[in-house]
């Protein structure tokens, strides 16, 4: 037995690995295509469940699991604004973003910044997402990942982390996106019911029916279930061994009208990661029905991610930090068998996000910088592909299989890189909320450009340009010359200051509309009745939560 697992959870969770691995090797090899749009785009054939599973699979990670119960320990329930509002987010981007990026047929946003701008604003960004993706997405969830497997299992931290990127990479390096996705389809099912797992154990334990347990939760830590929290109303650790308010991580009414929303909108319709799963759908009702049925999931996604931390403070688990909490319930609460099934669940989550960003951020690398600035272009020519099957005729055979090479070594180094960084958080309490606010630093400027670029014609190429200089600049100045502004309030007024910045280049730029300004039809954004019926319940639901938990 190793730190309370048994043989028989430890059968489980090798079982589970091996059984992946094989699974993701097989898909990788199934396919004898070599193009770039099966590697990057799994080929465009994705059907609504499978767009909707990976979406939720590449979300939910140890950054879910681990981060987000840490956040509910210290935080509470609260802190599940980020999964409910995610959810109203998703039906907006699902209406009113997807049609204009499948419409424009891209693989990656920055070639969408390209079509509409130019190649300086699409390779400004392109450095900016990738360098994101390796040092703050690909690095925090290998440590978070580590840290709970050490907590429950007892293997060394830089163990841990080696373990998990070679397990990704059996996949996302091998296979591409078909593979990210098709793994991602069976892994979602076990972190759902594997989650719930973990939640139905505490609660049985804490008053012995889930319903009692969270009675029993609401009336031992009550400040833990309020959903909007107020300046000075709670304190918590900061991380340097000291406190500070938690406003300051969930500015009161903020998370509802305020810089949320762009945290959100920049993570489910700007994202390479999140995004690129829609991109390979069937057509646009498949992605736009499969996103909403990620909406649905994400309503129900607290009860798995949070409730466990706010358990573990009402139960008066002792942790050195906050991340601590949801190793803590598996280490104490959860029984021989289906602790085996929730660790495997917590590895499913983890190898799915790290296999979903490494995809991602090659791809980025490959066709956004290595093709256009590296890439040779005297390159013996051979026949075309058909223009049917992919986005350019003007590849040869030859140069779609150079391209998915670099693809491979590019998704390779990027998880090396995450394996010699990840060791570097450890002296974080709460990497959810470092996650949220290093990764706020472009956001506001990206938003501001998709958004303006997508809905407002006059925008120029040179505001857009601008809007990327400014973006790390401004938010790093009003971290450190105001550093009591919450970060949520920092992004929306950062996000603010871009736009205006950028109207008003516009205007004195363009008289009239931008020579490259999109124009569609409003029959673009019409949506299928099941979709309106899911983007319904997802809404009712999420508004009656807050009334509730007010």
């Amino acid at each position: 037995m190793i730190n309370n697992l048994s043989s028989v959870d430890i059968g489980i969770v090798a079982g589970w690995l091996i059984f992946m691995m094989g699974f993701g090797l097989w898909i990788s090899y199934r396919s004898k295509k070599n193009t770039a749009q099966d590697y990057f785009l799994a080929s465009k054939s994705l059907p609504w469940w499978a767009v909707g599973g990976s979406l939720i699979a590449s979300n939910i990670s140890a950054e879910q699991f681990i981060g987000m119960s840490g956040s509910g320990y210290a935080i509470g329930l609260a802190i599940a604004a980020y999964e409910l509002m995610a959810a109203v987010t998703l039906i907006v981007v699902a209406k009113f973003f997807l049609p204009v990026f499948l419409d424009k047929g891209i693989y990656t946003m920055p070639q969408f910044l390209e079509q509409r701008f130019d190649r300086r604003v699409k390779t400004g960004l392109a450095f900016f997402w990738v360098l994101l993706f390796v040092f703050v997405n690909i690095t925090s969830v290998l440590y978070l990942g580590s840290l709970a497997i050490e907590t429950i299992v007892g293997i060394p931290m830089m163990y841990g982390i080696i373990g998990l990127a070679l397990y990704a990479a059996t996949f996302s390096i091998t296979g591409g996106l078909k593979a990210v996705v098709w793994t991602d389809v069976i892994q979602v099912v076990v972190l759902i019911v594997g989650g719930l797992i973990a939640t139905y154990a505490v609660l049985n334990a804490a008053g012995g029916s889930v319903f009692e347990g969270l009675q029993m939760l609401m009336a031992k830590a009550p400040e833990k279930f309020n959903m909007i929290i107020n300046k000075g109303e709670m304190m918590i650790p900061d991380g340097k061994g000291g406190l500070k308010d938690a406003y300051l991580d969930l500015p009161g009414i903020s998370v509802l009208v305020g810089g949320m929303w762009i945290a959100n909108l920049y993570y489910w319709g700007n994202n390479q990661y999140i995004i690129q799963r829609a991109l390979a759908s069937r057509s646009l009702d498949e992605a736009q029905t499969g996103t909403a049925f990620a909406a649905l999931i994400k309503v129900i996604l607290p009860l798995i991610v949070v409730i466990p931390g706010i358990a573990a403070y009402a139960l008066g688990a002792e942790l050195l930090k906050s991340d601590q909490a949801y190793p803590w319930v598996l280490s104490n609460f959860v029984g021989t068998g289906f602790k085996g099934l929730a660790l495997a669940a917590l590895i499913a989550a983890i190898g799915s996000s790290i296999s979903s960003m490494v995809n991602s951020a090659s791809t980025i690398f490959t066709l956004d910088i290595f093709r256009p600035l590296l890439m040779k272009q005297d390159v013996e020519r051979e026949q075309p592909l058909d223009a049917t099957q992919h986005d350019s005729p003007l590849l040869t055979v030859k140069e779609e299989r150079f391209l998915v090479r670099v693809g491979k070594v590019a998704a390779a180094s990027a998880l090396l890189i995450g394996v010699l960084v990840a060791p570097t958080l450890g002296t974080l309490d709460q990497a959810f909320q470092y996650i949220q606010e290093y990764t706020g630093f472009i956001s506001p400027g990206i938003v501001a450009i998709f958004i303006l670029g997508m809905f407002w014609k006059k925008t120029s190429t040179n505001a857009a340009l601008v809007a990327v200089i400014l973006a790390i600049p401004l938010s790093a100045a009003f971290k450190f010359l105001m550093p009591a502004l919450p970060f949520i309030d920092r992004m929306g007024l950062c996000f603010l200051l871009i736009a205006a910045i950028m109207v008003i280049i516009s205007w004195y730029e363009n008289k009239n509309d931008d020579v490259k300004a999109i124009y569609f039809s409003d029959k673009l954004f019409r949506t299928s009745s099941v979709f309106n019926i899911l983007s319904i319940l997802v809404i009712a639901a999420v508004a009656a939560i807050y009334i509730i938990f007010w």
